[in-house]
C-alpha cells in the first residue's frame, strides 16, 4: 500500500508498519485527523474529540522506537461509543446533562484498550440511552451514513460504524443491547463481534438498562482486526488457523411472517452459497423457536431500566427528550411481578437455545431493512408491508436475550448499499464464529466520499 494511502490499513497492517518503521502513531493519528476534520461536518459520527490523543500517539511512537510497544496494536486510533466511559471525557449517552460531565476514570473495556497503548480519538454519537436503531438526538444531532449521508448507519452505535467506515477511525469499541453493533455494522459494510455474556468483562460504567443484554464488543473493517481487538478486550488470544472443519449451520431468512426486503433475501442466498462451498453443512429453515413471548414484552425492558435510572439520575432525567421520559413513565408503572414474567421469558429463551438446537451455528440476515433517511426513527414499511419500531430488527434481539454470540460480516456480494449478515453461535464460541466469518467476509469496500481526497 502507498504511504499515503496507509490510513486505510486495518489495525494489524498499521501494527505491523510501526514495528517495522513505514508509519509511525503521529502520522497516522493526523491522518485520521484530516478525514475527521472534512466528513465528519457530513457526517456527524463524533460527540467529542479527545483532548489527549496526539499526546498518546507521541507516547506510543516512542515506545515503539524503543521496541517496546504495550502491544501489537499500540498507536492504532479507535472511536469509542459514547456510552462507554473513558477517562477525560464526557459518557454523554446522547444526554445534554451527562455531555456537561467529565468522567474521571475509564470503565474496564476501556482500560484494557487503554492498558494496551490504542490510542482513543473520541466519542462516538449514539441516540438518547441507546435504545433506538437510528443515530439522533437533541444535543448532537442526526449521524449520517458515509454511502449516502441522506440516509443512516442505523444505531445504536451509528457513530462508531460511520467514524470506521469513513476513515475517520480504524477500529471502534461499542455496546450491543439488542443488535447495535450487528444491524448498524451491516449497514456500513464493517464487521462487528457481540459476544456472548460474560465474555467482556464489564465494570465502572453507566447504568445498563438493558439488563444484562448489553454487552461491549469491537468493530472494524476486517475479521482479523476483531480477533486482535477480542485478545485484548477478554486477555485470551484467540486462534488464527482459519481452518474449521465442516460445520452444521441452519439458515434462516425469514422469522415468522415478519418482512425482510428482497435485497437482503437475495445476499441471504449468496451467503448461504458461500457456506456451502466452504464445505460447511447448510439446512435452510425456521428458527426452532417461539419469540412471540418474548417479543410482546420486549420494549418494557428499556422501559423498566430507563425508570430505575432516572429514579438516580433526575438531573439526566430532566435534560432527556420526551419520548425517554415518556417511556421511563411506562416503565415505573410496572409491578416487580411483572418485571419477574419478563425475566421468566428470557430465561426460558436460554434454556431452549443453549445447545443452538444441535447446530454449530445460525446465519441470519442482520436487518430485514436497509438504511432509510437519517432523521427517522424506523423505516414504516418493509417490501410493501407496514411495520412498527422494530419491524426492522427482528433478527438481532433475540440473540441478546438468549445471551449468545453473534458476528456482524456484509454478505459476500456487494453493490449499491451494504448489506449485512450474522453468524450466531453457542456460549463461548467466540473465536470458532471468527475462524468462519474470517473465510467468508470480503474486503472492506470504501464509500467514495472517504477516498475522494479533495
Amino acid at each position: 500500500m502507498a504511504h499515503d494511502m496507509i490510513w486505510q490499513a486495518d489495525a494489524v497492517s498499521l501494527g505491523e508498519a510501526f514495528a517495522a518503521g513505514r508509519a509511525t502513531p503521529v502520522n497516522i493519528l493526523e491522518a485520521h485527523h484530516r478525514q475527521v476534520a472534512r466528513l465528519d461536518p457530513i457526517l456527524n459520527a463524533y460527540s467529542f474529540m479527545a483532548p489527549d490523543a496526539r499526546s498518546e500517539a507521541a507516547a506510543s511512537e516512542k515506545r515503539w522506537r524503543t521496541g517496546s510497544p504495550l502491544s501489537p496494536l499500540d498507536g492504532v486510533p479507535i472511536i469509542l461509543k459514547d456510552n462507554l466511559c473513558a477517562s477525560g471525557m464526557p459518557a454523554s449517552w446522547g444526554n445534554a446533562a451527562l455531555s456537561r460531565h467529565t468522567c474521571a476514570s475509564d470503565e474496564a473495556p476501556v482500560a484494557r484498550l487503554r492498558a494496551a497503548g490504542l490510542v482513543i480519538l473520541g466519542k462516538g454519537n449514539t441516540p438518547e440511552f441507546s435504545v433506538d436503531g437510528y443515530t439522533d438526538n437533541l444535543t448532537f444531532g442526526a449521524t449520517c451514513n458515509p454511502f449516502n449521508p441522506d440516509l443512516t448507519p442505523g444505531g445504536s452505535s451509528g457513530g462508531v460504524v460511520a467514524a470506521v467506515a469513513a476513515g475517520m477511525a480504524v477500529a471502534g469499541l461499542a455496546t450491543d443491547g439488542g443488535g447495535s453493533i450487528r444491524r448498524p455494522a451491516g449497514y456500513t459494510g464493517l464487521c462487528g463481534l457481540k459476544p456472548g455474556i460474560g465474555h467482556v468483562a464489564r465494570a465502572g460504567g453507566l447504568a445498563q438498562v438493558l439488563l444484562d443484554f448489553e454487552v461491549v464488543g469491537p468493530v472494524a473493517r476486517s475479521i482479523r482486526d476483531l480477533r486482535a481487538f477480542d485478545a485484548i478486550l477478554t486477555g485470551r488470544p484467540t486462534a488464527t488457523d482459519r481452518h474449521e472443519p465442516p460445520l452444521r449451520i441452519l439458515a434462516v431468512e425469514r422469522l415468522g411472517n415478519a418482512p425482510c426486503d428482497p435485497a437482503i433475501r437475495a445476499a441471504f442466498a449468496q451467503s448461504t452459497l458461500a457456506l456451502s462451498a466452504e464445505g460447511h453443512t447448510v439446512q435452510t429453515g425456521a428458527l426452532p423457536v417461539d419469540l412471540a413471548p418474548l417479543d410482546a414484552v420486549w420494549g418494557q425492558i428499556a422501559e423498566i431500566g430507563l425508570a430505575r435510572y432516572f429514579d438516580d439520575a433526575p438531573m439526566v432525567a430532566a435534560a432527556a427528550a420526551p419520548k425517554y421520559r415518556e417511556m421511563a413513565e411506562r416503565g415505573a408503572t410496572l409491578s416487580a411481578t411483572h418485571l419477574f414474567d419478563i425475566l421468566s421469558r428470557v430465561f426460558a429463551l436460554r434454556e431452549v437455545a443453549r445447545d443452538l438446537w444441535g447446530y454449530d451455528a445460525i446465519l441470519m440476515p442482520t436487518s430485514a431493512a436497509n438504511p432509510w433517511p437519517a432523521t427517522r426513527p424506523f423505516p414504516p414499511e418493509i417490501d410493501g408491508q407496514a411495520v412498527g419500531p422494530r419491524g426492522h430488527a427482528v433478527y438481532t434481539g433475540w440473540v441478546n436475550a438468549a445471551g449468545l454470540p453473534a458476528l456482524a460480516l456484509p454478505a459476500p456480494v456487494q453493490s449499491g448499499l451494504p448489506i449485512g449478515m450474522q453468524l450466531v453461535g453457542r456460549t463461548g464460541s467466540e473465536a470458532q464464529l471468527l475462524r468462519l466469518g474470517e473465510a467468508l467476509a470480503p474486503p472492506f469496500r470504501w464509500p467514495a466520499m472517504s477516498l475522494n481526497q479533495r
